[in-house]
């Protein structure tokens, strides 16, 4: 092969990497490196013909890459015989250097911690993939004890380097929750972590910083500059361009690991999140998972209520939204829900999507129903963080409360140990809020999870609605992972 088409690499800081090829070179990196943002048709920039719907990772001005993407760069060398060069930078090194894991030590410092339990074997081996990788997608469901993994690789990092650690997360919730499971499992937080969301302070001499991202993603690149790793928790809910511009001003972090249950049909597309974390791995699956043991077995009960012919009829021809706000103002379907919800033992969490026109009917219909001991909580962003973390601390200690959540506050990362059954309130189709919500209902307790999954048929001859064809895309996703279900037809008369 001509020295002409060798591909050259060089760190330019732990965030990128520049690319020396020659000019036909860098026009196949940049479609290598390309691909169609979902539903892009339908963007404006797309439709008025500014713009090709593609996102490019590999930018063919500056000629760079991100460090994450390095595998993938091998790859593309390999497949079309370019020979590859790596360039030493003398303050960065060589792109995805690895660290030898002591393995004998490894597992003395982590007893040393001594956290109240006992580190799962795949926990063990995503900690130690993390520590010799140094960067990673970490894949692993809920219930898997994903902060847990966390807590063990920022002690290794914090026992063997002197940089700080930024810990990046979506909610407000999910920091206090972070910081609340750091102190769970032995940390001594108030010496060591800093929380920054609502306009608190982003300063401190701390060594660990917990934040949104929403909290971060605008301030200057020489406050992320202090940072030498960087962990994104529950990474699929993170806006692609918000975390990119986070994780390419954190130049000066080597380390760099994401978390996430599931990455089909992310916001973030998963190449982008390889290239500001590396590589996926694995870390187990929810069926392995429940054999062992470790999680709550699930029973997924399809309620499919079927309206009357003359309103399947009117129905026809009504668009997406007609449709939902329809279904979520129907008072016999909410009836159907709070009597549902009533009706179930231990505690159940129902969750809506809209917080005036649904969430709050439910609340109501639920509250003024129920016996006066049942507690029923009602949460939504309207609800102050420090509120909804005193709820689930309540519901935990409960056997037969009910909590009305919106999506947006309970579907993601939110940690209930005693939860027995959930309620789909709201049609949705989108695998990451299904498989989130499920998730809640996991935990490992005295008795298996059910999931009451609402679906609504106004289908007429072949035609099918819109909701109904969402339900569909559920089930698709039900036995994709493995979970049993059973369809209920129900009249709504």
């Amino acid at each position: 092969m001509s020295v002409e088409n060798t591909i050259r690499v060089r760190l330019l800081n732990h965030s990128m990497m520049a690319i020396e090829s020659n000019p036909s070179q860098q026009q196949e990196l940049r479609e290598y490196f390309s691909f169609y943002v979902e539903n892009y048709r339908f963007i404006p920039a797309y439709r008025n013909r500014k713009w090709d719907g593609k996102i490019k990772l590999y930018n063919q001005v500056t000629r760079e890459l991100n460090v994450g993407l390095y595998d993938q760069l091998r790859k593309f060398c390999a497949d079309r015989f370019y020979p590859l060069q790596i360039v030493d930078n003398e303050e960065y090194g060589i792109p995805l250097q690895k660290n030898k894991v002591n393995h004998p030590h490894l597992v003395e410092f982590l007893k040393s911690l001594d956290a109240p339990f006992e580190t799962r074997d795949y926990q063990y081996d995503a900690i130690a993939h993390g520590i010799e990788n140094k960067r990673c997608i970490l894949l692993s469901p809920t219930g898997s004890g994903k902060s847990f993994i966390i807590y063990n690789l920022l002690r290794w990092y914090l026992d063997n380097h002197e940089e700080k650690a930024l810990i990046i997360v979506p909610t407000t919730s999910l920091v206090e929750q972070m910081y609340k499971d750091f102190e769970e499992y032995g940390f001594d937080v108030t010496t060591n972590c800093h929380t920054v969301y609502s306009g608190k302070d982003k300063n401190t001499d701390k060594r660990v910083v917990i934040s949104t991202w929403q909290s971060i993603y605008k301030l200057r690149g020489d406050w992320f500059e202090q940072f030498g790793a960087v962990f994104g928790d529950e990474v699929h809910g993170f806006k692609a361009k918000s975390l990119s511009g986070i994780m390419n001003k954190s130049k000066n972090a080597e380390y760099r690991f994401g978390t996430t249950g599931t990455l089909d049909g992310t916001e973030t597309n998963k190449l982008v999140l390889e290239g500001l974390f590396g590589p996926v791995f694995t870390v187990t699956t929810t069926v392995k998972l429940q054999e062992s043991k470790q999680l709550a077995n699930l029973d997924i009960k399809v309620m499919l209520l079927r309206y009357h012919n003359d309103i399947c009829h009117e129905m026809q021809g009504k668009t997406y939204q007609e449709e939902i706000d329809y279904i979520v103002t129907n008072e016999k379907r909410n009836n159907f829900i709070s009597n549902l919800s009533l009706s179930l033992e231990g505690n159940t969490l129902v969750l809506f999507q809209f917080v005036e026109k649904h969430g709050k009917v439910l609340y109501d219909l639920i509250e003024n129903k129920s016996e006066e001991d049942r507690k029923v909580f009602y949460v939504s962003g309207e609800v102050d963080t420090s509120d909804r973390e005193q709820i689930r601390n309540i519901v935990e200690k409960q056997k037969n409360a009910i909590i009305v959540a919106s999506l947006g506050t309970f579907s993601t990362g939110i940690n209930i140990k005693n939860l027995h059954n959930i309620v789909f309130a709201t049609p949705s189709k989108s695998q990451i809020k299904v498989l989130q919500s499920i998730g809640r209902g996991l935990r490992k307790s005295n008795r298996d999870t059910v999931l009451y999954d609402i679906a609504d048929d106004f289908h007429v001859k072949s035609h099918k609605n819109f909701t109904l064809r969402h339900s569909a895309e559920r089930i698709k996703i039900y036995t994709k992972q493995g979970f049993k279900y059973k369809i209920y037809p129900i009249n709504i008369k």
